[in-house]
C-alpha cells in the first residue's frame, strides 16, 4: 500500500509540474507572437510627448519651468497669447530632451487668421533668444486669413518656412485639425512632411543641397540656423491662438 501510495503521489507531481510547463511554454509562445506583432506594427517604439494631461516633457524656452498661457483643455495644449503681453515677452515651449532623427506626429488646429510653427533642431542658448534663431520651421498658418500666407508658398501652412513650398494646400479650415507628421532623418540626409495624409514637402539636410536652401532664404546669414542636427523640438507663440495634441515622437 505504501509503495502504491508514493507512485501516485509521483504521478501526480509528474502531471502536475508537465501542465504547469505546459501553461509557461503556452504564455511565453504568446508573449513572443505579441513582441513579434510590435516589431512589425512598430508598436512600443513611440514616445508620447503630450498625452492630454499634463506638461510634463515640456518647458518654456530659456527657462525650466512651463511657459505662461499655455493651458490644457479637452486632450489639446492650448496658447492663449496674452492681452498685456510685456515688451520682449515670449511663450515659446521646447521640448525637455533633445532629438536627432525621429518621426514627430501630432495634429494642429489654428484660430481663424492665426500663425505659429514646429521647430527642430533647437539650440537652447542664451546667446539665442529665440527658438527660430536656430530651429528650422513647418509651418503652422491660416492660409485663407493670415497675411504670411500672401508672401509666397513657403510661407503656407506645411512649408519648411521660406524654403520649401507644400506641394499643394492640404489644410483644413480654421478651427478644424490638421494631422501632421514631420520625419527629420540625418542618418540618410532628408526630411519630409504629411499633411492630412498626403506628402506635401521633401527636403535634404545636412548637405550641400540643404546648405544652397538656407542660402537662398532669410536665414542666410544667421550664424546658428539649422546647424544643430541634435536639439530640441518646439512650437511657436507667435502672438495667435493655437492648438497642438496627440504629440508622439519616434527615434530613427
Amino acid at each position: 500500500m505504501k509503495i502504491q501510495g508514493a507512485f501516485l503521489i509521483i504521478c501526480f507531481l509528474t502531471f502536475g509540474g508537465c501542465k504547469e510547463k505546459a501553461k509557461m511554454d503556452e504564455q511565453s509562445t504568446i508573449k513572443n507572437m505579441e513582441l513579434a506583432d510590435n516589431e512589425i506594427s512598430g508598436e512600443g517604439e513611440w514616445e508620447i510627448l503630450f498625452d492630454g494631461t499634463s506638461f510634463d516633457n515640456w518647458k518654456a524656452y530659456l527657462d525650466d519651468e512651463m511657459a505662461a498661457n499655455w493651458e490644457i483643455e479637452e486632450g489639446a495644449m492650448v496658447f492663449y497669447p496674452p492681452s498685456d503681453r510685456p515688451k520682449g515677452e515670449s511663450y515659446n515651449i521646447v521640448t525637455r530632451e533633445a532629438y536627432n532623427s525621429f518621426v514627430l506626429s501630432l495634429e494642429w488646429r489654428v484660430a481663424e487668421g492665426a500663425n505659429s510653427g514646429i521647430f527642430w533642431g533647437i539650440k537652447e542658448d542664451s546667446v539665442y533668444r529665440q527658438p527660430y534663431e536656430t530651429g528650422p520651421e513647418i509651418q503652422v498658418l491660416d492660409n485663407q486669413r493670415h497675411p504670411d500666407a500672401k508672401n509666397g508658398n513657403t510661407h503656407q501652412a506645411g512649408a519648411l518656412y521660406d524654403m520649401v513650398a507644400p506641394a499643394e494646400d492640404v489644410t483644413k479650415p480654421a478651427g478644424e485639425w490638421n494631422s501632421c507628421e514631420i520625419t527629420v532623418n540625418y542618418k540618410e540626409q532628408k526630411g519630409k512632411v504629411i499633411l492630412n495624409g498626403v506628402e506635401i514637402v521633401a527636403f535634404p539636410l545636412d548637405n550641400s543641397q540643404w546648405e544652397a536652401l538656407v542660402s537662398d532664404s532669410k536665414f542666410a546669414d544667421w550664424s546658428g540656423f539649422g546647424k544643430y542636427a541634435t536639439g530640441k523640438i518646439g512650437l511657436q507663440d507667435h502672438g495667435d491662438v493655437v492648438a497642438f495634441k496627440n504629440i508622439k515622437i519616434k527615434r530613427l
